[in-house]
Order: structure tokens, then C-alpha cells, then sequence
């Protein structure tokens, strides 16, 4: 859980350079030029076997030759020496290195044994190591970079702004350069390669205890230490600064799992991404979706959770927003009385005063039309951000729409996306000029905006989520392994979870006794702990009406099990009143040993592996919230009513997930519990099977 300090490699006072060279092109003579050109004051030696010096400095002949605690040491040396070099840094008692060449665990094999070497000997000596297969870092706000990636001309300081880290070196290019592009400042862009000893959580943190850090960018393909990530995430929401993440792998296979459905469909990516989402990290799907919603973000950083208004002068565009922004999920608003109104003053009589609002052709004729219906829509309460997408017409046109509009955005205390049609449809330069002067988001594709402004919804409505505090359940004593379904429930019916009447039976004649006392038609259901899906092997069967049927029944149920699982001793054969048909739903919870427990919503019965149409939600959500997230299933139109039917009572629903829930974080010692079917009917739910297992 505790980061390991980066501050020597990123603020060095001295540095070495190993494989120094005077040849232009060279990595070693682009790792030099971007220092000096980086305006680094400290002490720079450099390593060459060749030369005696290089551009007036003098070199020494190898790593052991240099003064010792040389705070960052770049290696600019062929796979094969990494490890040896490694070594004679950490008998110079030099503070990091820096390693940039490829080959290594990326490969696997011989290539890997080779960085497990150099890691054992960094962390034996306290040498911090980046990389090795990085491209090294830049340091923007302090004046340093060790990387061979050429610069270019010397860049500025940049007090406070993005910090971007990547595990990719490419993609630390892409996303410093892009943001750069955006207008969006960037600190620090820093490449982490293999992690042999530094990993993104150590740079996270660093980036955290400073000032220059307004936000962070982290393009991620695997996190190492997801507690220590955890803990800088809330870090980072705590200092109300927003964390952005792009972690592409969301459509990897999910991992396996030995008993529930919920463990199955809860695979790595998507439960990442449900716990990361719960604490303010804004994960985007794309490149594209990443630096649009940074550039929105950087300037906007506490967005509200209301939903966006649109302004446009496109009626086209107008229907065409309608139907992306419901399958993006942002939210349009309707008007206040009090905006509608001040906005008739403004448009014809023949404009629809409505959200999309399209101000008409009016905009040829009066010119301050953009900036005042703008201004307007923004200071609807019910409104929580704006997209102004309008095409932008002659040159002198574009002049005259930004002084209209820009001041209004510069001005807002909520995000505005400006987004003008025509693709790269030349613009004014006066136009880009005033744009780029106020910092003004600009988008070319009014789609990229809208996808960005629902992320920014999104974060809002994270932020002003108020969190359920967990109830108080008494903690079952669980063996290890799976617990049979009866036990299982038996203790969620004392938590208050409804379970259909019944009970175990040993013997044919307990088992009438009890279908006469609970009546038919029953339910027969084989019980053991070593039997978590008794469909499979034909240990359930359904709708016995009597007591004939119930002694075919009981033979039919005990020759399936000798027949598909042999030497199977059962602790007996539930016997349960059968219910009534009603919407079958999935609940379960599970505690995932890197990200933590979660809960698990969906389709449940014959569905739930058929289409894998779940929500996980992490366990602080309301009641409020649950019931919302049912509503995104893809099969939710089941849940409102269909065809005449009622609607499901998913208050019941939300109340036994918030249960299970309140179980998981109770009982440390329970690793899953799943309810699968619930039945859901108009008032109500019952579990008809649960499972519970323990570690």
C-alpha cells in the first residue's frame, strides 16, 4: 500500500547519461539535447567508452567511474548490458535509472529472467528503476527530461495542468501531444514500460502530493497494485482532482470461476471498471473520447450531475442529437418555464422552444443570437452543461459568432463544449485566435462533443452521489467452500429475504409429511455443498402436483444424481412449495481479491448465461440508485410491464441486494452469494435457489 518515492528520478539534481553520444539522431545524443533543452540546471555526466567528451563535457569510460549518488542515471545501452549496468549503478549508490531498451519480460522467457535479475538487484541496492521498455519521462513544471523521444523546441514550463502517465510509450506521445493540441497544459508525461520497479501507482501518487497536478491522465493495460491504486483514486477525489483512464482489454474474455454465475460474469475489466467509475475515475473507451473529455475536465473540473442543453442552428441537427444522446445516456433537460419564455423574446415565433433548442436562421441577421440564447439555456438550474454546435459559415460569420459566444463560455461556471460542423472545413484564423486565447473547448465533430459531455455528466453525477452507509448483519460461520442450499436459505431468510416455504428430507415418507404440510404442488431439489448447480445434473424437479407424482419424483431425482455424479452423498432433498411464475432476476455479491466486493444485477434463471445482461454496482449505491441501474438492462422493458403485465417491484429487488451487500462486507470470510432465480412479481420477491461459499 505505500508508493514508492519518485522524486529523485523526476526532480534529479544530477544526472548521468550511459552511451552518451555526439551523433545526431542517436538516442543517446536526443536523451542530451532534451535535457539541455529542457532548461535543467544540475550536474550532468555523462558514460562513453569512445569519447573523452561530447559538445565541451568531459566523459568517463564506464557507470563505476561516475561521482557516487548521482540522483538519475539514463542507460542508453543494447538489452544485453541492461542487468550488468543496473548493477554498477547500484555500487555507485546512484538514486534511479532510467531504462529505454526493449527485450525483456515483454517477450517472456530468457527475456524476462533478464528483467527479474536487474529488479532484484534494483530493489536490493534502493535503486528505483523506470522501465526497462519506456521511452522515460518530461518534467514540464521542474525542467527536466530524460527521454530519447526528440522534443523539438525547447519547452515551456507548465506550472500546473495534466499529468499524463502510460504504461505505453507511444501513447504517452499521443496523449501529451494531443492534449497539447487541445489547449490543454500538460506538467509531466511519463512512460512506465515494464514496471520492473516503478509502476503508474508510484508516479500517480507523486503527482498527487505536488501542486502541479490538476488532473490525471493514465492510459493503463494492467494494474499492478489495484489497493494502492484504490487509495490514490479516493486520494484524488478527496483534492478534487479528476482522474481520467483509458484500459483497453473491456472485451477480454472474463475470468473463470468455480461456482457462481456472478463470479463468471463478473470479469476483470468490467468489475475494474464498475469499482474505478463508484470512486470518480472517468474511463473512456477511445483515443479520441480520452481528449475530449480532458479538455473539458481541465477547465471544468467539478462538473454539476444535471444533464446538458443544446444549442444549434440546424433543425437537422437537432432530431440528430435526440437520438445520439440517448444512446450515449445524456441527459437533455426540459426548459424552465421562466427560460422558455426569456427565449421567445429573443427567437421567432415559429421556433420551438424546446431542448435541443435550434435558434433558426435568425443568426445570419443578428449575430449576438449565439452568445445570449447560450447564456440563457445556462442559467437554467435544471440545465448542468451546454453544447454549442453551429455551423459556422463565412469567415466573417465565425468572427462575429465567437465574439458572441466565447465571452459567454469563458465566463461559465459550468462546462461548454463548442462544437462547429464541416468537418476541417478551413476556419477563420481571427476566429481560432480568439478561441485559442480564451482556452475555449473547440470541437470539430459535434458527435466527439456530446460523447464528451456525457462522460462529464457522468463525473458530476459520481461526485454529488451521496453513498449508502452499510446496514448491520450478523455474520454466518461459513466453511470453506460452497455451502448447500438449504443452509444458505436458511440465514438470508433471517435477514428478511423471502424463501419459498419448506424443508430437507432424508426419506420418501419425510418428504410427503412435508409436501402435505406445505401443500402442492412441491418443488424437489437435491441438497449438498458439493452440488452448487443441481439442474445440470438433474437434482431439480418441478411442478409434482401429488403424492404419486412425488414417489416418481424422488426415485427419478436420486437416480439422476447416482447417474451424473456418482458416490455423491446428499445431506438430503429439499422440499419446497412451488411458486408462482414471475420475472426471474440474478442478485449476488462477490469479493474480489484485488478490487474488492462488488454486487451483481441481471436477468436471472435460463437468461443469465444467455445473455450476460448484468450491472455491477459497488456496494455503497442506494436504494435509489439500484432500482436505476435495473432500469439500464438491456432487458428492462420486462421490468416495467410488457404486454399487459404489471410492473416488477423493484424496490424489493434493490432491498435484497442491498442485504446481500451488507452480508458480504460483515463477513470477510464469504467470498460469494448469489440469488439466482429471484422472483420478482408486482409486490415482492423470493429466492428460489442461493448460493454461498466461503474461503
Amino acid at each position: 500500500m505505500e508508493a514508492l518515492p519518485v522524486g529523485r528520478l523526476l526532480r534529479p539534481r544530477s544526472v548521468a547519461i550511459v552511451g552518451a553520444s555526439p551523433d545526431r539522431g542517436t538516442i543517446g545524443n536526443n536523451v542530451l539535447l532534451n535535457l539541455e533543452r529542457s532548461g535543467f540546471a544540475g550536474a550532468i555526466h555523462l558514460v562513453s567508452r569512445s569519447r573523452a567528451e561530447i559538445a565541451g563535457r568531459p566523459c568517463v569510460p564506464t557507470i563505476d567511474d561516475l561521482p557516487k549518488g548521482v540522483d538519475a542515471v539514463a542507460l542508453v545501452v543494447p538489452e544485453a548490458a541492461v542487468p550488468d549496468a543496473v548493477e554498477a549503478c547500484v555500487r555507485v549508490e546512484a538514486g534511479s535509472a532510467v531504462v529505454f531498451a526493449s527485450g525483456f519480460a515483454e517477450m517472456g522467457g530468457p527475456g524476462r529472467i533478464q528483467q527479474e535479475r536487474m529488479e532484484r538487484a534494483a530493489r536490493a541496492g534502493g535503486l528505483l528503476l523506470l522501465g526497462p521498455n519506456c521511452i522515460g519521462y518530461t518534467n514540464f513544471a521542474d525542467g527536466t527530461a530524460l527521454t530519447f523521444e526528440p522534443l523539438g523546441e525547447p519547452p515551456r514550463r507548465v506550472e500546473r495542468g495534466a499529468v499524463v502517465i502510460a504504461q505505453s510509450g507511444a501513447m504517452t506521445t499521443n496523449l501529451r501531444l494531443g492534449l497539447i493540441a487541445k489547449g490543454v497544459p500538460v506538467t509531466a508525461a511519463i512512460s512506465t514500460g515494464n514496471e520492473a520497479v516503478a509502476g503508474i501507482e508510484d508516479f500517480f501518487a507523486d503527482a498527487l502530493a505536488g501542486e502541479a497536478a490538476r488532473l490525471i491522465v493514465l492510459f493503463v493495460e494492467q494494474v499492478r497494485r489495484p489497493r494502492l491504486f484504490l487509495e490514490l483514486v479516493r486520494r484524488a477525489k478527496e483534492l478534487a482532482r479528476p482522474v481520467l483512464m483509458l484500459h483497453p482489454g473491456r472485451t477480454a474474455r472474463a475470468r473463470s470461476a468455480a461456482m457462481s454465475h456472478t463470479g463468471a460474469l463478473a470479469g476483470d475489466h468490467a468489475l475494474m471498471t464498475a469499482v474505478l467509475e463508484n470512486e470518480n475515475v472517468v474511463l473512456t473507451d477511445t483515443i479520441d473520447e480520452m481528449f475530449d473529455t480532458v479538455a473539458l475536465l481541465a477547465r471544468w473540473p467539478a462538473p454539476a450531475p444535471e444533464g446538458a442543453a443544446i444549442v444549434t442552428n440546424s433543425g437537422a441537427f437537432r432530431s440528430v442529437a435526440l437520438d445520439f444522446c440517448a444512446e450515449e445516456g445524456l441527459d437533455l433537460p426540459a426548459l424552465a418555464s421562466e427560460t422558455q419564455a426569456k427565449l421567445k423574446t429573443m427567437l421567432p415565433a415559429y421556433a420551438a422552444i424546446d431542448n435541443p433548442l435550434d435558434i433558426t436562421t435568425i443568426g445570419i441577421s443578428q449575430l449576438d443570437i449565439f452568445g445570449r440564447t447560450a447564456q440563457a439555456m445556462l442559467e437554467d438550474r435544471a440545465v448542468g452543461s451546454l453544447v454549442a454546435a453551429f455551423i459556422p459559415g463565412a469567415p466573417v460569420l465565425q468572427v462575429a459568432r465567437g465574439r458572441s459566444l466565447v465571452p459567454v463560455i469563458e465566463a461559465s461556471v459550468k462546462p461548454v463544449a463548442f462544437a462547429l460542423f464541416g468537418d476541417e472545413t478551413p476556419l477563420a484564423p481571427e476566429f481560432l485566435e480568439m478561441v485559442h486565447a480564451a482556452s475555449v473547448p473547440l470541437f470539430r465533430s459535434p458527435d466527439r462533443a456530446l460523447r464528451a459531455m456525457a462522460r462529464v455528466q457522468d463525473y458530476g453525477r459520481v461526485l454529488a452521489r451521496k453513498r449508502r452507509a452499510p446496514g448491520a448483519v450478523a455474520a454466518p460461520k461459513l466453511p470453506s467452500g460452497a455451502v448447500a442450499e438449504h443452509r444458505a436459505k436458511a440465514f438470508l431468510a433471517t435477514l428478511g429475504i423471502a424463501v419459498p416455504e419448506g424443508g430437507v428430507a432424508t426419506s420418501l415418507e419425510a418428504a410427503a409429511a412435508l409436501a402435505h404440510k406445505i401443500g402442492y404442488p412441491v418443488v424437489l431439489k437435491a441438497q449438498s455443498a458439493d452440488l452448487p448447480h443441481k439442474s445440470e445434473a438433474g437434482g431439480v424437479i418441478a411442478g409434482i402436483g401429488g403424492a404419486a407424482a412425488l414417489a416418481a419424483a424422488w426415485q427419478k431425482l436420486h437416480a439422476n444424481i447416482a447417474r451424473a455424479r456418482p458416490g455423491l452423498v446428499l445431506d438430503g432433498v429439499l422440499v419446497e412449495t412451488q411458486s408462482p411464475p414471475g420475472i426471474e432476476m440474478i442478485v449476488g455479491a462477490r469479493r474480489d481479491p484485488d478490487w474488492g466486493p462488488v454486487l451483481l444485477l441481471g436477468l436471472g434463471g435460463i437468461w443469465t448465461e444467455a445473455l450476460a445482461d448484468v450491472r455491477l454496482l459497488t456496494l455503497d449505491r442506494s436504494a435509489a440508485d439500484i432500482e436505476g441501474e435495473l432500469l439500464r438492462l438491456k432487458g428492462a422493458a420486462l421490468l416495467k410491464g410488457h404486454r399487459g403485465t404489471q410492473a416488477a417491484d423493484l424496490a424489493a429487488v434493490a432491498q435484497v441486494a442491498m442485504i446481500l451487500g451488507d452480508l458480504v462486507l460483515a463477513c470477510p470470510a464469504l467470498t460469494e452469494v448469489e440469488i439466482n432465480p429471484l422472483a420478482v412479481y408486482p409486490h415482492g420477491a423470493v429466492a428460489l435457489d442461493a448460493l454461498m461459499a466461503g474461503a
